[in-house]
């Protein structure tokens, strides 16, 4: 029987006459709903035509997590009064309570995508409801994107229903084609705020790692908020690992339960959670319990202000969940399920003067994650760069590039990005490409490996993953039930996809893994989804082949193994190497055959250590399996070693004479004051016109030491403008020497392009008025003492006469008697002699 009571209660039913003219005006709507209004409840039975009397339809809702799926699924068949799999139903992965009569089908994202890659015209399905939309999973921008090419080039009478609690509405509307926008007020109640930050500060969250100073403490507000209010307590953790921690920590509790709801819990534990309690409870959550789920009886909301978002590391080659500052409508949705069912509160387990500096919304996933999945979904769609699809925001390029050379190599796409026939079949398993070309080149032996590690191994499995597998053989656990499941659902897919082709299977397999199964397997598949990240023991840590290096915990099993393969790894804070989280020891073999593509014997020459090094390496990736020395190396990579030795280290690897540096120099100075011809003589200008002043002595070099006898000045001359004659101004334009009142050549220095400097003994520069100038520029004259120490400096001889010498005057004569300094310099005779020496001359 219908519970009408339940269903009149909720608010959402106002809007549903705006959202019914919008879908049969538009076609589409995007529907702002507060949680605990009904949107994910309400709105599909009347869409349904299960209640409200309007015509039956076969709706499709998409949530973006399983325990979503089934507690809506369950939920919408208890407002109908009955069990799930009559009229509603719902399909997860390995999971299916769907009858021939359900016209309401509740699924997760991801069985959607699949269901659009195998049927792009959802024959039956008239109306799809994205729902959480504000969450931004890939999964659902991309089913969005999928669903608008549906309606526009195949089923323009396919409805769209853009659900969410708070979102980006216009910009939903917008990607939409302009749908309306429907909103739903709710009936929330107040939640009084609690700032309850540690006493001592905490450490910030590192990859996946979480002060365990700060689980204490919300473990202590747990039980501060216990004795200071009524109803059940909602604690948000980051994670699995988090929340197991703080449920320790809160034993003892008298007459109150302490439940964890995560996407890992029994179905048993996630219904029980969804259901009223006898008992006062405190429910341990990770997000999952921000939106899409009611927990009755909560009044009090303890929030640890941590998430764990994907993210990818593309120059280490890593993947996974990351620990992050929850953002600021995080916070609101989650103290929002506070007051639910009357006023409540909510303890935040950090500081007010905090709360402002957290982001205001969650990093959107397709700007964050690993993209090959979104990739090759995109490349079976048509679209292999995804630049045509409908887009709240557009995939980096660099992460679309690094996800393209992915599926590549597992054979995916072709050299166009397109989607080959081993791209269709991969995408139909449902895994991560990576796994699933390990389960097809292993024609389906490797499914219980796949099922492993398709989901996020439990911590205290370890991180064996042999060991892992054995553990999840043994079962007890929710992980283990749901891993079986899994194993059945591939061991199906592997063998519906029939035998990979020719160009997509390994070139060879280890004999020792050709026939094997279970255990014997677990590093080929781990291997075979994961070829850069086998790694051989180097020194006290693992080198991979794609160059980052990684270390194993002490106590490992798989500290000390030659060859492992790091399937899961996190990079502590503070260090350089990555840590092994989850990895499998192999043999060589194993890891030569799974890596084979890596495999590469050439010749390689380059500068390493301050001379050129050539050798031939037999390598797998960056691993060098074999070293010899290379005698006769072509002449091309020297050079070009060379070359790179010089950007290294600079041309002073070259011989320069004193004469060669100042022709530098004196380039220098007229390519500053005058422009072209003069060539310009910066290291990064000789860089870029090598081959115009270095050969042919570069090309006859062969080591370091043959870079130390060219002659740099010799070489440089090369550069000067011959072809129109001006070379020959050189000494006009920028002379070595000058030529001073007193007869001497002074040398000029022209260190300082800007500003050359002529030093010279003060009484040579008697009866010179007018300051020395080459090419134009007024020389910066340092006028010397008898001992040849700076007196003055000036660029004005004319101002200093007549200003500045009196005081030099009067300062030196009495230091050195000998040596004239007569009143007036201006019309003195210059001499470099002394006064007795200019008596005899």
């Amino acid at each position: 029987m219908i519970r009408y009571d339940a269903l009149d209660a909720l608010p959402v039913r106002s809007a549903l006459p705006a959202l019914t003219d919008a879908l049969e005006g538009e076609g589409t709507a995007v529907l702002v709903a507060p949680p605990g209004t009904g949107k994910t409840t309400l709105v599909p039975l009347v869409l349904a035509g299960l209640v409200g009397g309007g015509p039956a339809r076969r709706i499709v809702v998409a949530e973006p997590r399983r325990i979503a799926a089934r507690a809506a699924a369950r939920r919408m068949a208890w407002l109908l009064g009955e069990q799930p799999g009559r009229s509603v139903g719902f399909t997860v992965r390995g999971e299916r309570m769907v009858g021939r009569h359900t016209r309401v089908e509740v699924v997760t994202t991801g069985v959607l995508l699949q269901r659009l890659q195998r049927d792009q015209e959802l024959a039956g399905v008239d109306a799809v409801v994205l729902d959480e939309c504000h969450e931004r999973h890939l999964d659902t921008d991309t089913a969005a994107a999928f669903l608008w090419d549906v309606r526009q080039a195949l089923r323009p009478e396919l409805r769209l229903v853009a659900a969410s609690a708070t979102t980006d509405a216009e910009g939903w509307a917008r990607l939409l084609g302009g749908a309306p926008v429907v909103e739903a007020a709710g009936t929330a109640h107040p939640v009084e705020v609690v700032w309850a930050p540690p006493g001592r500060p905490v450490r910030p969250p590192h990859g996946m790692r979480v002060d365990p100073a700060l689980l204490a403490h919300v473990a202590s507000v747990v039980r501060r908020a216990l004795a200071e209010r009524e109803g059940d307590v909602l604690c948000f953790l980051p994670g699995v690992g988090e929340i197991a921690r703080v449920a320790g920590q809160l034993g003892g509790l008298g007459g109150v339960d302490v439940l964890q709801v995560h996407g890992r819990a029994p179905a048993a534990v996630q219904d029980a959670v969804l259901a009223p309690g006898e008992r006062r409870r405190v429910v341990l959550a990770t997000s999952v319990a921000e939106s899409s789920l009611t927990v009755p009886g909560v009044r009090v909301v303890v929030d640890a202000g941590l998430a764990r978002e994907p993210r990818v590391d593309h120059a280490r080659g890593l993947s996974g969940l990351t620990t992050v500052r929850a953002s600021r409508a995080a916070g609101r949705q989650r103290a929002g399920r506070a007051g639910r069912e009357a006023p409540g509160a909510v303890y935040r387990c950090w500081a007010e003067a905090e709360d402002g500096r957290l982001p205001a919304f969650p990093a959107p996933e397709i700007k964050v994650t690993d993209l090959t999945a979104f990739a090759l979904q995109a490349a079976c769609w048509g679209d292999p760069d995804a630049s045509g699809l409908a887009l709240l925001d557009p995939p980096p390029g660099g992460a679309m590039a690094a996800a393209r050379e992915v599926l590549s190599a597992v054979g995916a796409v072709d050299s166009a990005g397109r989607a080959t026939e081993a791209g269709a079949r991969l995408a139909r398993l449902g895994v991560h490409p990576r796994l699933g070309r390990a389960l097809l080149d292993t024609s389906g032996k490797g499914a219980e490996v796949v099922a492993l590690l398709s989901e996020e191994v439990p911590r205290d499995y370890g991180d064996d993953l042999a060991g892992a597998l054995r553990r999840a053989r043994r079962g007890g656990d929710a992980y283990a039930g749901r891993w079986a499941v899994e194993v059945r659902r591939l061991r199906g897919a592997s063998t519906e996809s029939g035998r990979p082709p020719a160009h997509h299977r390994r070139s060879r397999v280890p004999a020792e893994a050709e026939g094997a199964s279970g255990e014997g397997l677990v590093g080929l598949v781990a291997g075979l989804a994961f070829p850069e990240r086998v790694a051989r023991l180097d020194g006290g840590s693992y080198l991979m082949a794609s160059g980052t290096r990684a270390e194993v915990a002490e106590g490992s099993a798989l500290r000390g193994a030659p060859w492992i393969v790091v399937v899961v790894a996190d990079r502590p804070s503070g260090t350089g190497h990555a840590r092994v989280r989850l990895g499998a020891a192999v043999t060589e073999d194993v890891a030569l055959a799974a890596a084979g593509a890596l495999l590469a014997d050439g010749e390689e020459v380059h500068w390493a250590d301050g001379d050129v090094v050539a050798r031939r390496v037999e390598r797998l990736g960056a691993i060098e399996l074999a070293v010899r020395p290379l005698r006769d190396a072509d002449p091309a990579l020297v050079r070009a070693a060379l070359l790179e030795g010089l950007r290294a280290e600079g041309l002073a690897l070259l011989r320069w004479s004193p004469a060669a540096q100042v022709l530098r120099q004196r380039l220098a100075f007229l390519r500053a004051h005058l422009g072209e011809p003069w060539p310009d003589v910066s290291d990064e200008a000789l860089h870029a016109r090598v081959d115009e002043w270095l050969e042919p002595e570069l090309s006859r070099a062969r080591r370091r030491a043959d870079l130390a006898r060219i002659d740099a000045g010799q070489a440089l001359a090369r550069l000067l403008p011959w072809a129109g004659g001006e070379a020959a101004r050189l000494d006009e334009l920028a002379p070595e020497r000058i030529t001073v009142p007193s007869g001497s050549g002074i040398r000029i220095d022209y260190r300082d392009p800007e500003r050359p400097v002529l030093a010279v003994k003060l009484q040579e520069m008697f009866g010179l008025r007018e300051t020395p100038a080459v090419a134009g520029v007024p020389l910066l004259v340092h006028l010397l003492s008898p001992a040849g120490r700076p007196a003055a400096v000036t660029a004005d001889l004319a101002s200093f006469w007549r200003d500045g010498y009196r005081a030099v005057r009067a300062e030196l004569r009495g230091r050195y008697p000998k040596h004239p300094w007569p009143e007036d310099p201006a019309t003195a005779e210059p001499t470099r002699h002394t006064k007795a020496r200019m008596r005899r001359d």
